[in-house]
């Protein structure tokens, strides 16, 4: 094994970890990032993915509870390790927000509901951590949406996973009593 040194002496320059107060600091240029271990992380989206955030919420809302608050892709959550995740589309429980309410900034922990539309160049990685983030800060599920697939992951704890495909019904009875959609009419 080979060691690479410099004959320079100098020590390699360490980046800044950035700060919850870089992220609210970025101009806006219409792309969306999240704030993970100090580095910026750019969440890929695009036409068909506002699309099918939008459907989804026009597919949910009038099964939203009214103890229930939803958000959009652009909130930022903070996970109990400090990163700043921002699902595509999420619901919590007011109980859980300070005084009833959403605050200014970013809220701490994660929504009860979280879902993320998963595009083709997004890391399996990526998204396993943030499952474990989502499930250790709080949220009782996530749905991970395929496009490419028409399939839903529907976790209701990190190793717990219900996979459905385009003929299923989507559910989520404590969450969304009532709701139901048949995945492929996520996609349509």
């Amino acid at each position: 094994m080979s060691v690479s040194r410099t004959t320079t002496g100098s020590k390699p320059k360490r980046r800044r970890r950035l700060t919850e107060a870089d992220l609210l600091s970025l101009p806006d240029t219409g792309r969306k990032y999240e704030l993970v271990n100090g580095r910026l992380q750019e969440v890929p989206t695009g036409g068909r993915h506002g699309w099918l955030e939008h459907r989804l919420y026009s597919r949910i809302a009038p099964y939203i509870p009214q103890q229930m608050v939803s958000f959009g892709s652009s909130t930022g959550f903070r996970m109990a390790q400090g990163n700043i995740r921002s699902p595509d589309l999420s619901v919590m429980d007011r109980e859980r927000l300070p005084g009833g309410e959403p605050p200014v900034g970013f809220i701490d922990g994660a929504p009860d509901l979280a879902v993320e539309i998963v595009s083709p160049s997004e890391n399996l990685a990526n998204l396993h951590d943030k499952l474990r983030e989502y499930f250790e800060a709080g949220a009782k599920e996530v749905w991970l949406l395929f496009p490419e697939t028409q399939q839903v992951y529907r976790y209701t704890g990190l190793l717990q996973v219900e996979v459905l495909g385009a003929d299923d019904l989507l559910r989520s009875e404590t969450l969304l009593p009532g709701f139901e959609v048949r995945v492929r009419e996520l996609f349509e």
